[in-house]
């Protein structure tokens, strides 16, 4: 039997160490466990294995979905699946760079993969229409936040993140869609994926349009700094759109020389 100085230096090592049932165990190895893991006086048990193993398997369920329902996005318009993808990517690189809470990386990660999940119910007639949109048909685009909102919160988990997708095209000076938000009532996910979508759906070319030059797409931004964008998030996310200039312009259909 090893002591609980074997055990500690084992520990601190980043070794693995075998924990049998508390109820079997050694008085060293009892106090080690509780020591180290913050056990109390109940006893270890398989139940223990059996709520890990849940939430593995809920956790590997849930990535399966989020897989599945950016497919769908692929289904409906590939354009939009990969808009989404490089979305996601941009999305987590500004939230770090703003310094938000780890715990809701994941959270802004699946908004912005599935902040167009809403448009599946949308006609193809409204979402690819070479013309300008009637007053009725851009009343029925606006409610796609909200049929995105409604399918992703009946996913436990997603709750936060539907929030995020319920208001991303709210405006910073509040005249967006669907609450009319203002400034930092606007979740700080929804404020993310509203900069790197408008800017990602500006540059990327369409059937009915090509895609606008680099700097050009940056005055717009720079422009609605503050009014219709969050001033930070646009600050922070520039410098990397920037650097990832070509691969962008490569992926969204634009030739690099128009770009530049």
């Amino acid at each position: 039997m090893q002591t609980l100085t074997q055990l500690n230096n084992l520990h601190e090592a980043g070794a693995v160490i075998p924990i049998p049932p508390i109820g079997n165990a050694a008085p060293e190895l009892v106090t080690y466990s509780r020591a180290v893991l913050g056990r109390t006086a109940a006893p270890w048990d398989s139940a223990d294995i059996h709520v890990k193993q849940m939430e593995e398997q809920i956790a590997a369920l849930r990535s399966s979905l989020i897989c599945a329902f950016n497919q769908l996005l692929d289904l409906k318009d590939l354009n939009t699946g990969v808009h989404s993808t490089r979305l996601a990517e941009w999305a987590l690189h500004v939230a770090g760079e703003l310094g938000l809470d780890q715990g809701y990386l994941a959270d802004i990660e699946v908004a912005a993969l599935l902040h167009d999940i809403g448009k599946i119910g949308i006609s193809d007639a409204i979402l690819n229409k070479p013309a300008k949109l009637t007053a009725e048909e851009y009343d029925l685009m606006k409610k796609h936040p909200e049929y995105g909102w409604a399918v992703l919160r009946q996913v436990p988990g997603m709750e936060r993140a539907s929030l995020i997708i319920l208001h991303h095209h709210e405006s910073y000076d509040g005249k967006g869609y669907p609450g009319g938000l203002k400034g930092e009532e606007i979740p700080i996910g929804s404020r993310i994926v509203s900069v790197i979508d408008a800017f990602d759906a500006m540059v990327s070319s369409r059937p009915y349009r090509q895609g606008l030059p680099f700097e050009e797409a940056e005055r717009r931004l720079l422009q609605a700094s503050g009014t219709q964008f969050d001033a930070a998030v646009v600050e922070r996310f520039l410098p990397l759109a920037r650097a990832e200039m070509a691969s962008v312009f490569a992926a969204a259909g634009t030739a690099v020389s128009t770009a530049l």
